[in-house]
């Protein structure tokens, strides 16, 4: 059987990786063309357009770039033509996908999206062409079932986070070969600022003047695998900061506290039981359209699942040196570490077992 796979960021990468190794599994002659990264590449599909290429991030960013994505949208719209495939598998990256599912359904094109488009942030509206352009959705978030089930009567499969399947994955064959790591002398705060450029930036300028106030403690940036060691050098400078590369688990599984931005990350760093605060900086323009669209109490996973805030949001002017100065003093404390604990606990049994590629993958061949 044929599949086309279109992941745009680095997340999609991972839970796609994840995905073709069950298909191909299940299916030994499964043949995978993709757009996505390196690690959908090594678990066995045709990549034809990579991730780093997609990544623009803000509304801003999006609109300066639109000669770009239409490009890339006429592209992929000719390729799946030429290709074929008998299932067309969308992960995340909501605006390109739509756009790509429902051009596909003209050509009927069966249709299924692995993690699903966060309507119930924003642009609920669009339920209107999941329903029309999509044949399958599989949710990743317990209350993602609700949502599109109670309120909107569309059926979908919540078979679990694939999170959970990275994670003890990478447990069950840990070794760790970074001399960074296994050298430091000093207790690690992990910095994860994201994979695109402009986040990076925006959030490291503003870490680094921590530093100073941690003697302690080694900082250690998580690089992201498309981003190059001299951009995150021209920021951090003479800070006393190290840099890895692709070794985000590895980090955490070693650290002792985090300063993440949104994302997968704080997820990915709740599952490792990680201490953490959350900061995020986006453009003044990106920001000021987001508050008047985005319908969201929390922008971190960990808080949205539980309801409640778990760890400490930093967001636009509070994303400050003296503000991520007091959060991280506090997620260094004893007591506060132990309680933040237990709720991580409760995160991980609500986001099941893991298994959920294999899962997925087996639903998605057997249809």
């Amino acid at each position: 059987m044929k599949y086309y796979i279109i992941a745009g960021e680095a997340s999609g990468d991972l839970h796609g990786s994840n995905l073709i190794k069950e298909i191909i599994e299940l299916d030994p002659n499964a043949n995978i063309r993709a757009w996505g990264g390196d690690k959908m590449h090594n678990a066995g599909a045709k990549v034809v357009k990579h991730f780093k290429d997609l990544a623009f991030m803000g509304f801003y960013e999006v609109l300066i770039n639109i000669r770009t994505i239409i490009k890339n949208l006429n592209f992929c719209k000719k390729d799946i033509l030429e290709f074929n495939p008998d299932k067309i598998i969308f992960i995340d990256y909501p605006g390109f996908n739509m756009r790509i599912a429902e051009w596909s359904k003209k050509y009927k094109f069966e249709t299924i999206y692995y993690i699903a488009p966060q309507l119930w942030a924003w642009n609920e509206k669009r339920i209107k062409q999941i329903k029309k352009y999509i044949n399958s959705l599989y949710v990743i978030l317990p209350f993602e079932k609700e949502f599109f089930e109670s309120k909107h009567n569309y059926p979908v499969k919540f078979l679990g986070h694939p999170l959970a399947d990275s994670i003890y994955n990478f447990k069950t064959n840990y070794k760790s070969s970074n001399k960074l790591i296994t050298s430091a002398k000093k207790p690690i705060i992990a910095i994860l600022p994201g994979s695109r450029k402009q986040e990076i930036k925006k959030i490291l300028n503003t870490v680094i003047e921590t530093v100073e106030y941690f003697t302690d403690y080694q900082f250690i940036v998580a690089g992201a695998p498309n981003i190059e060691l001299s951009y995150y050098a021209s920021i951090i400078k003479n800070k006393k900061i190290k840099v890895i590369e692709n070794k985000t688990y590895e980090l955490l599984s070693v650290s002792h506290a985090a300063i993440v931005t949104s994302g997968t990350a704080t997820l990915e760093t709740a599952l490792f039981k990680v201490p953490q605060i959350v900061c995020y900086k986006s453009s003044y323009f990106s920001f000021i359209i987001a508050k008047l669209i985005v319908n969201i109490k929390y922008i971190s996973l960990v808080n949205l699942i539980m309801d409640q805030e778990i760890v400490k949001e930093l967001i636009q002017q509070d994303c400050n040196k003296d503000k991520i100065t007091k959060e991280l003093k506090k997620i260094l404390d004893l007591n506060h570490r132990k309680s933040l604990k237990v709720k991580y606990d409760e995160l991980t049994s609500v986001l099941g077992n893991f298994g959920t590629s294999k899962r997925v993958a087996l639903d998605i061949i057997t249809k």
